[in-house]
């Protein structure tokens, strides 16, 4: 039994975690575990029930029809997503409530009431009329995360003109890219952003990307740092003049539940993006029915994603699914370490966080940070955590539930993606007998399964493909101007009724679900094949290491070899010795086979700014090749370092 295992079991047999509070689960919206049986007996009606919590200006028809793998929700069905996030709560009296506290990354700090924000959407809106767009227009945003994002976003699903939100920390290259796919009409940029304590040059390099883009007819630039920046006449506008006379009304365009809400592109960085089309009424029932129910949001909450809204996670769960519960979130510019290891703990104190929604990748950081930054501030109002974007060590998830939720709040790890739309696979906090590590079950109303190579569901223990064999509302529904790269990629598989994930999985005997990473992070050592998350999960669970990314190495003898890149927790430092322990550490979770031919101790490990690890760099450093592109990275200069220390891994065999 390792270290981590044997803390685990000693919680367990305390009877001290895991299991829902009686007091948490009589006030929890969902606890009846009924919940399950009834959604699985009649799926459509259980979505039915919860896309009618909305506002639909024309009723629907059929509830699905669904021709694999082609699915429709709500067929006929009309309403308009910006006004189910704010005019319906104004109408209702709701309007002076707060929809966000905004905090800039200096510390200027704002907060908007929903009627606030709804007349801060019409103005725009409005502006965006006088040039020119209209429904089904397509309009690319390349912000930071300032109030304007949001305001941008529901202008757009205000107007019917769906949105690119192009991540504020993309290159220009990836910009032009996805301008030029979606054949954007607008572009809504700002002067410049703040990421630890320096100015992200957003213009320059929109106006870079726009040599270009023939498809683009103005710029609208919101000034955030100042200074001065080229304009074109007759395309560029300031966001400012643009809104300041227009009036605070606009009227919401109806919308067929299947129109198309946005495009959000895939952030690979080699071959041609992926646009996935989300539409509106299917995607925003999926949303609002899993914020409201996964994260048990009540009206007084104060609930952070602290997540990008250039990533899916900031779409569903910063924006849609929180807006339309009427609830009051907390949106932040900067970065988490800026200007030191508490800005995050400072920020949740200030506003009374009751939620924290964050990815495993930053978890593992505060572990390296050390609890004392933690410790620094009253986070006595969290009473729910959250985990998204990859699987969660069992490690990470006890240090979050103890130092960051006071051993008193539940976590929620949920399991979804840009395609899924919305969260499909997590626990239900007044109901579920948690794990660590464990997405737990599939969200009521989603069939999910683990299957092996032939398509035959694998027995209890062992590994898979993660399928989901039936529709959901929020599910993708093509990938855009390309139908046939989307039934290849994701239906071709297991047949066109079958969702291939791309994710590897297990189930254990109480039918909980662990993901393993995607199927490609699986390694070929020696004819065993080996999943990269079961090797970092072993070294994680080390006491010295604080968070661990491993990578495969062409090796003629093995085929592939495991390369390390460690970093140790706070007053550990690494050397040949520690790098001994930890491959036996390995050893001894796993087995020998998987066994890290090399370690290497870096500080830090390359991440884009949502927190997630950039892989492919390392894959590139371990292999000796030229890097790849490195402008997403919050801490490109880390990857030098790295690589002046990579020829430690092969001396290390």
């Amino acid at each position: 039994m390792t270290d981590s295992e044997a803390t685990i079991d000693a919680l367990l047999s305390e009877g001290r975690v895991f299991e829902p509070s009686e007091a948490f689960r009589r006030q929890a919206l969902w606890s009846d575990p009924s919940i399950y049986e009834r959604a699985a007996s009649d799926p459509e009606a259980f979505w039915a029930r919860e896309a009618g919590r909305l506002s639909w200006f024309e009723p629907w028809g059929d509830v699905l029809r669904w021709d694999p793998p082609w699915v429709k929700w709500f067929l006929g069905g009309k309403l308009n997503v910006a006004h189910n996030c704010l005019d319906r709560h104004v109408e209702a009296g709701g309007g002076d409530k707060v929809a966000f506290h905004w905090e800039g990354e200096p510390g200027d700090r704002r907060s908007l009431t929903y009627r606030e924000l709804l007349e801060e959407v019409c103005r725009l809106a409005n502006g965006m009329k006088s040039l020119g767009v209209r429904k089904g227009d397509r309009v690319a945003i390349y912000l930071g995360m300032i109030p304007e994002l949001p305001v941008a976003m529901l202008a757009c699903a205000r107007l019917g003109a769906p949105h690119s939100v192009v991540f504020g920390g993309f290159s220009a290259e990836a910009l032009r890219d996805r301008i030029n796919d979606a054949e954007a009409k607008v572009l809504i940029t700002a002067d410049g952003g703040y990421r630890r304590g320096q100015e992200v040059p957003l213009k320059r390099n929109a106006d870079e990307a726009l040599r270009g883009c023939p498809s683009i007819e103005h710029v609208v630039t919101v000034r955030r740092t100042g200074g001065d920046h080229p304009f074109v006449e007759g395309r560029d506008v300031w966001y400012a003049d643009l809104v300041g006379d227009q009036p605070a009304e606009c009227p919401a365009e109806p919308m067929d539940s299947e129109d198309m809400l946005y495009i959000l592109y895939t952030s690979g960085t080699t071959g041609k993006p992926k646009g996935i089309v989300h539409t509106t009424g299917g995607y925003l029932t999926g949303c609002s029915t899993t914020h409201r129910a996964i994260f048990d949001i009540h009206d007084d909450d104060v609930y952070w994603c602290a997540a990008d809204i250039g990533w899916v996670t900031g779409h569903s769960y910063i924006v849609y699914g929180p807006l339309a519960n009427h609830t009051t979130g907390i949106i932040y510019e900067g970065a988490p370490d800026w200007p030191d290891k508490d800005r995050l703990w400072s920020i949740a104190e200030r506003y009374g966080a009751t939620i924290l929604y964050t990815a495993p990748t930053a978890i593992r950081s505060f572990m390296r940070w050390g609890e004392e930054y933690p410790q620094k501030h009253d986070l006595s109002s969290l009473r729910l955590l959250g985990s998204v974007g990859e699987p969660i060590n069992p490690e990470a998830w006890v240090w979050y539930w103890k130092h960051i939720g006071g051993e008193r709040c539940p976590v929620v790890d949920t399991w979804w993606q840009t395609e899924t739309g919305h969260i499909l696979i997590t626990p239900l906090p007044g109901i579920t007998r948690l794990k660590p590590g464990s997405a737990t079950r599939p969200f009521p109303g989603i069939e999910a399964e683990v299957y092996d190579e032939q398509g035959r569901p694998v027995p209890p223990g062992g590994g898979g493909y993660l399928v989901l064999k039936r529709p959901w509302p929020g599910q993708f529904r093509t990938i855009y101007k390309d139908p046939e790269r989307y039934v290849e990629t994701y239906f071709s598989r297991y047949g066109k009724e079958t969702y291939l994930a791309g994710d590897g999985a297990k189930r254990d005997e109480d039918g909980y679900f662990w993901l393993l990473g995607r199927i490609d992070d699986v390694m070929n050592v020696a004819g065993h094949r080996i999943s990269t998350y079961e090797v970092e999960s072993a070294l994680v669970d080390n006491e010295r290491v604080a968070e661990a990314a491993v990578v495969a190495r062409s090796d003629e003898r093995v085929g592939q070899a495991i390369v390390a890149f460690v970093t140790l927790k706070s007053g550990q430092t690494g050397d040949r010795v520690v790098a001994g322990e930890l491959r036996e550490h390995v050893a001894k979770v796993i087995g020998k086979i998987a066994r890290p031919h090399g370690i290497i101790f870096t500080d830090d490990l390359p991440k884009t700014r949502s927190g997630k690890i950039m892989r492919r760099l390392l894959r590139d450093v371990a292999e000796g090749r030229a890097l790849g592109d490195v402008t997403t990275l919050a801490n490109e200069e880390i990857v030098e370092q790295i690589r002046g220390m990579s020829t430690e891994a092969s001396s290390q065999e």
